[in-house]
């Protein structure tokens, strides 16, 4: 396994992800364990989720899963850098949800009770909060770090000026800020290449890519097409929106040899602001199946190809639309 730091932080983590998302409702808790357990195996030391993950509201679905898997021992709290978010809807009552002082604080309790840990390695706010002062939001948490309940803080789906606006008031505070954001980034979606990635790198802030393969896209969607295995109704829709690049990236994986889930995995690991791309295996046997993207490497001739299939949206801005 290849380790990398998280951004600015002397943190090392695995340049893969594993994401947790399907602990619950799609993969049961004995198969949810027994993915963890051979992510170890492998050296994946980095694991995601959220409070929200389990699709029922308020329960913390996920998160009680992987609790009760660190409850098993054997080192394995230790062994794992544990990131889960905060904002989502966890009720229906107000204050049970977004980004106020005291959510954060009772949201954080209630993760460490269901993870059965004392501490969280990263606290990423899941999106940005427009109605509560960063100054309310700092001081939450950096009481949490003084705790000792949170170690580092990150971001998910934030824009580049959220990233600027907060690092900015957390310097002010002499507080270390944000040290990554979790963002949709795939070679499909490449928006965040504009003003995203460019303040992460300018911050110092690692990038974890979410739907790696596009919701499925990327994994070789055309094939299973051809072999019987019928998408949804609107992942469908996409397929025919982008058939012809669809058709030109697996003849693409098909000429190099490669499995094209393992291309697109591949792809986001050449860009030099990503950190680690977040795999979700439902099964474990794609976990496995998931560790080839760190062999592959592109030449420049490779990357040309993908960039002409899937364009980008031109470079960081203000290049990508002005001169």
């Amino acid at each position: 396994m290849e380790y990398t730091y998280l951004g600015r932080t002397g943190l090392k983590v695995s340049r893969l992800c594993l994401g947790t998302m399907n602990f619950g409702p799609f993969t049961s808790e004995a198969d949810s364990h027994m993915i963890m357990d051979q992510a170890l195996e492998y050296g994946i030391n980095f694991f995601d989720t959220a409070n929200t993950y389990g699709r029922k509201k308020g329960e913390g679905v996920t998160e009680s899963i992987i609790g009760r898997w660190f409850a098993q021992g054997n080192g394995r709290r230790d062994k794992v850098v544990l990131a889960t978010k905060v904002y989502g809807e966890m009720g229906d009552w107000p204050n049970t949800s977004r980004l106020s002082a005291l959510h954060i604080r009772k949201a954080c309790e209630d993760s460490l009770r269901r993870l059965q840990t004392d501490y969280i390695d990263l606290y990423q706010m899941h999106h940005i909060d427009r109605n509560t002062p960063w100054e309310e939001i700092w001081q939450a948490m950096e009481r949490l770090v003084q705790d000792g309940k949170v170690i580092y803080v990150g971001s998910s789906n934030f824009a580049g000026w959220h990233i600027a606006q907060a690092n900015e008031i957390a310097k002010s505070r002499n507080f270390m800020g944000l040290v990554s954001e979790q963002c949709i980034y795939n070679l499909t979606n490449r928006a965040v290449e504009t003003d995203v990635l460019p303040a992460a790198q300018a911050y110092g802030l690692g990038i974890l890519p979410w739907s790696p393969l596009a919701g499925g896209l990327l994994g070789g969607i055309l094939q299973k097409e051809a072999d019987g295995r019928r998408a949804s109704e609107s992942v469908q829709q996409r397929v025919n929106q982008l058939r012809p690049q669809l058709e030109a990236f697996e003849a693409f994986c098909k000429e190099i040899v490669e499995e094209p889930a393992d291309v697109a995995v591949a792809w986001l690991l050449h860009q030099p602001a990503v950190t680690a791309p977040i795999i979700g295996p439902r099964l474990p046997e794609q976990l496995a199946a998931s560790l080839r993207a760190l062999e592959l490497k592109f030449d420049e001739e490779q990357l040309k190809r993908l960039d002409e299939i899937w364009p980008g949206p031109g470079g960081p801005a203000p290049e990508a639309f002005a001169w």
